[in-house]
């Protein structure tokens, strides 16, 4: 599992203890809801009270939705003062078919039990099987003695759902390892969290969130430049020197925005 710089948190990573996958997916059916029914400026307290009051995740108990709020905000921020929801928040409506990816990025940020479940998903081949044994094995190793087998059992079966959500993942009952397809917003999304990270340069096409991405590194320099080229990252090539800039995601908000 890849150790976070510190620096990263500020930004609304998450490093251990801890993480929603104990209890919850990563709820994409849920998100997509919630965020038609806001618009992007949404604070978040607008967010609060379209899952409380206005019941958009057509939730049956007050109760179930107080949890539903709880885990949303513990997997993506709900909060434009996090920078790396708010840059999430920008991209969502900018392409449906990259909204998969877009969650799985954000919630691998912010819950380490299923950041620590990535490995065994991206190093299986194309059809392998992916059981939820096997995801919870990754997270035993990640997390020594944290978990006893009841609770590793139930994060395993909800990461199995949550990579099946993003794509990375296929099949009802047997689960199959694969490909995903990222576009150039998934990428932009992926390159600035490794931004945040702290990699720079060339070094960008070869962190933990592009490896999500199942794209080689010519494929990615494409869709940076494709990015680029939609306004969401600043991009130059020459040789062997890469430079990618993000003057719009990293922008700072304006006061009442």
């Amino acid at each position: 599992m890849p150790n976070l710089p510190n620096a990263a948190l500020a930004f609304g990573f998450v490093n251990p203890p801890g993480g929603t996958h104990t209890s919850r997916t990563m709820m994409l059916s849920e998100l997509r809801l919630l965020l038609d029914a806001c618009p992007p400026s949404a604070a978040h307290a607008e967010y609060r009270a379209a899952i409380l009051q206005e019941n958009c995740l057509l939730k049956h108990t007050a109760t179930t939705r107080l949890r539903s709020l709880r885990a949303l905000r513990e997997l993506y921020g709900l909060d434009r003062r996090v920078l790396i929801f708010r840059a999430l928040r920008d991209l969502w409506d900018v392409d449906e078919n990259a909204q998969s990816l877009l969650a799985c990025l954000c919630a691998n940020a912010r819950d380490p039990l299923l950041r620590s479940s990535a490995g065994r998903v991206l190093a299986a081949v194309p059809g392998e099987s992916v059981t939820a044994v096997d995801l919870s094995e990754a997270v035993s190793a990640a997390f020594r003695a944290q978990y006893n087998p009841s609770i590793l059992s139930k994060i395993g079966r909800n990461a199995a759902s949550s990579w099946t959500q993003s794509g990375h993942l296929t099949g009802h009952g047997g689960k199959v390892r694969n490909l995903v397809v990222p576009g150039p917003v998934v990428a932009a999304y992926a390159l600035l969290l490794g931004y945040l990270c702290n990699s720079r340069g060339e070094n960008l096409f070869g962190t933990f969130w592009t490896r999500l991405l199942d794209a080689s590194a010519s494929q990615l320099h494409e869709r940076a430049f494709a990015a680029s080229r939609l306004g969401w990252l600043e991009y130059r090539r020459a040789g062997d020197v890469t430079d990618v800039h993000f003057s719009y995601l990293l922008r700072e908000e304006k006061a009442g925005e």
